[in-house]
């Protein structure tokens, strides 16, 4: 039997043991954080392939070197979508619609920071450029609370070890449907809509992640939007994507990526979803 290292005890781990043992593939966890580990001896049991790269650089650099298998979403793949701009700028260069964005490096001069608010309308979103679950976005509705914004997230960056010192500024699309479309092998396997209560909208509210209280029904998806998924995933050559799509009424636009997607429960996937995950690590396991 195939042995999968999966670096992540959380609902992935355990949605995923029982469908893969079926088709001739162990899961077992590999604890790469949170934990000591003596770097000369392995910690690790052998296994035949890695179910994407720890979330953890560093930790999992030392994980990949015990363990020295291929994985399924490489260190490459990890670091391509966690970087927000990178793949706005690969996706625009391919002609797949992404929202007008502009990345911003500290520290930047004042005037380049109004020039990139005057560019978009009122208000604009602000994010980190490598944020993840939604941390650290907001909007700002004026150029006053966008310079402030601005000022916070300098101070943030002038502690060098943060690493990355750059954010993003987008359009705002206020009235958009949030989707997020899994493609597993180059294959469109499914998608969600992420929607905040009704409550919590009228709240002011507007940030559709499960992790801040949305929640993620399975839909049907077009085939123009399940296009657009493949087309990203391709495009970001990435086996195991999850795409996001803000969706209006004249426009879809691939929002964000996730090389680390979270698998839901089984009833939000298309028949042959664990079938198709299977055969991406057993080819990952043969390279």
């Amino acid at each position: 039997m195939l042995r999968l290292a999966v670096a992540t005890n959380s609902e992935t781990y355990e949605r995923m043991q029982s469908p893969l043992a079926e088709r001739g593939i162990e899961v077992g966890h590999v604890a790469t954080s949170e934990r000591a580990i003596p770097l000369t001896e392995n910690p690790y049991d052998d296994y035949d392939v890695g179910f994407v790269y720890p979330s953890r650089i560093m930790e999992g650099a030392v994980a990949d070197a015990f363990l020295d298998v291929p994985w399924v979403n490489d260190r490459e793949a990890i670091l391509r979508s966690r970087n927000k701009a990178d793949v706005l700028a690969r996706l625009g260069r391919a002609d797949v619609p992404v929202p007008d964005s502009i990345m911003v490096s500290n520290p930047a001069d004042e005037s380049a920071l109004v020039a990139a608010f005057e560019r978009l309308d009122p208000p604009v979103v602000v994010k980190p450029n490598s944020t993840t679950r939604g941390v650290g976005v907001t909007t700002a509705h004026d150029l006053d609370s966008f310079l402030g914004i601005a000022d916070y997230l300098d101070l943030v960056h002038d502690y060098r070890a943060t690493g990355d010192q750059s954010f993003l500024v987008q359009e705002y699309l206020p009235d958009a449907t949030d989707y997020r479309a899994m493609v597993v092998d180059g294959e469109y396997v499914g998608a969600v809509e992420r929607r905040l209560p009704t409550a919590a909208r009228e709240r002011g509210r507007w940030k559709h992640n499960v992790h801040r209280g949305a929640v993620a029904e399975g839909v049907e998806l077009s085939a123009d939007h399940r296009r657009l998924a493949e087309r990203t995933a391709d495009v970001l050559d990435i086996d195991y994507l999850g795409v996001d799509l803000l969706v209006t009424d004249d426009r879809a636009v691939v929002n964000e990526t996730n090389a680390r997607p979270t698998i839901d429960s089984a009833t939000k996937y298309e028949d042959g979803f664990w079938g198709r995950l299977a055969g991406l690590v057993r080819a990952t396991a043969e390279k």
